[in-house]
């Protein structure tokens, strides 16, 4: 029989996947407006996996912190995987690393999501955003003065 306090840890977890979700939307939403391969479905979903696997070594109200480190270094390890394949060497330069870094960061908004850290998650989703966005006509015009194609990408 399932009892009270069960059901409220359950509601307390999908509330807190669902604002690691909301959180990572933005960029994600920036990434495929932007015609980025990565992008509206990935972000989220790395948001959740992280805060879900990050609430996994949180059985109850009894927080293991040796299980919670051994957690976030799985997850810093397998996001960093996933990042190295969206960066690509094209034409002598490197593309996709901003997209690896912002997958990075997601992972580190949904780790701190589940830690009920949601100052942090939420400074984490805006400096992602204003980095790619904002900082994104700041690039442009350094690689033309270096005289390097801004659509070539990076060199």
């Amino acid at each position: 029989m399932i009892i009270s306090s069960d059901w409220q840890l359950a509601l307390r977890d999908i509330t807190r996947l669902a604002v690691a979700y909301v959180l990572a939307l933005p960029v994600g939403w920036y990434r495929e407006r932007q015609a980025h391969t990565i992008g509206l479905r990935t972000f989220p979903l790395v948001a959740t996996a992280s805060c879900a696997y990050v609430l996994l070594s949180m059985p109850g109200s009894q927080p293991d912190p040796a299980a919670q480190s051994r957690i976030i270094q799985g997850l810093v390890a397998g996001i960093g995987f996933i990042g190295g394949g969206a960066i690509l060497k094209a034409e002598g330069g490197v593309v996709g690393t901003a997209t690896a870094a912002s997958i990075w960061n997601t992972g580190a908004l949904g780790a701190a999501v589940a830690q009920e850290r949601y100052v942090l998650a939420f400074v984490l989703s805006v400096l992602n955003l204003v980095s790619l966005r904002v900082l994104l006509p700041l690039k442009l015009y350094l690689d033309g003065k270096q005289g390097r194609d801004p659509e070539a990408g990076p060199k």
